[in-house]
């Protein structure tokens, strides 16, 4: 990670440890929780088709940064709720597990030759290119219910089970990621009989808070109900969540037109031949620059009244703007 941000000014957290510590740290939440998800597939095993499961898992367990639930873990670390004898708070693992199993599903439809036709995920294969269009969708199926039945099953009380479900679904479903990616699709004028009109920068923030920012807010919802958060505890991980949220998809635009396949692990250049609305094409690079890193400093404050316990939280934030992939 560079010490400068997309400004050219010197992070003030940005050291030699907290670069060592945010990289020990994800990669402590990427080995807890994929053990954590491969057990839950292969106690599966024996019910599951083995073309079917195989696809899950590779799916599931390919790289990959595992953000998400490192906001779910990190935002019940920050609400107080740590274990004694582990480094991570266990009783958000469900909440993990599910929101990683979400993003999966997301990517596998996502890349499917109707939706954005990908053919290079993480480096790798997309889904249906490994396997086949038939298995990428029923494997993406797979994910999306598997997740709340870990959330159903794997919760510390129903209560809490029932909650996490709700928050999920809300943003997960029609009115959060599902709805956003119907409106994008709408937008870049895939339906015939649903003219996509004049683009404008109310209808692609409108979108990308659903379809990139609801999945990141309600990574932090959901740490906040593992660790009983009060209201004001999740009303600062919400505001957090979607300024985050809306910085990570800016960083996403920006490394669309600047990255490359090799950092990137996927194809480059690809928001301009679908004409999908981006940051970049409405306010240029150097403004959506700006745009990011102030929307950053937004998510900062607004966790600062959470106090030391949200330093993961606050690093990662900064993280977002320095991402190459």
């Amino acid at each position: 990670m560079r010490q400068y941000n997309v400004l050219g000014k010197r992070h003030p957290l940005a050291t030699a440890s907290l670069e060592l510590d945010l990289a020990t740290e994800l990669a402590e939440v990427r080995t807890r929780i994929d053990t954590e998800l491969a057990a839950i597939l292969e106690a599966h095993r024996p019910e599951v088709p083995a073309r079917l499961l195989d696809a899950m898992r590779y799916a599931l367990l390919g790289s990959g940064k595992r953000l998400r639930p490192a906001l779910v873990l990190w935002g019940a670390e920050a609400c107080g709720l740590l274990d004694s004898h582990t480094a991570l708070p266990s009783a958000a693992l469900p909440g993990a597990a599910a929101v990683e199993m979400i993003h999966a599903y997301s990517l596998i439809h996502d890349d499917l030759p109707a939706m954005d036709n990908d053919d290079l995920r993480r480096g790798q294969p997309t889904t249906h290119r490994k396997f086949d269009e038939a298995t990428a969708i029923l494997a993406g199926d797979g994910l999306l219910t598997l997740a709340f039945g870990v959330l159903a099953r794997r919760c510390e009380s129903p209560q809490l089970a029932a909650a996490s479900c709700a928050e999920l679904a809300q943003a997960a479903g029609i009115a959060g990621m599902v709805g956003g990616q119907a409106d994008d699709l709408a937008a870049e004028g895939r339906f015939a009989d649903q003219p996509s009109g004049p683009p404008n920068a109310q209808t692609m923030q409108s979108i990308h808070e659903r379809k990139t920012g609801a999945m990141i807010r309600v990574s932090l919802r959901l740490g906040g109900l593992a660790a009983g958060a009060n209201p004001r505890q999740i009303a600062a991980l919400d505001d957090y969540g979607a300024a985050v949220g809306l910085a990570f998809q800016i960083a996403d635009d920006l490394l669309d037109v600047e990255g490359t396949e090799v950092e990137t692990g996927k194809r480059v250049g690809k928001d301009v031949c679908l004409g999908k609305m981006t940051y970049p094409s409405f306010y240029g690079v150097e403004t959506s620059r700006l745009m990011a890193a102030q929307l950053i400093e937004r998510a900062i404050a607004a966790i600062q009244p959470l106090g030391t316990a949200a330093s993961k939280l606050e690093a990662l934030a900064r993280y977002v703007l320095e991402r190459k992939h």
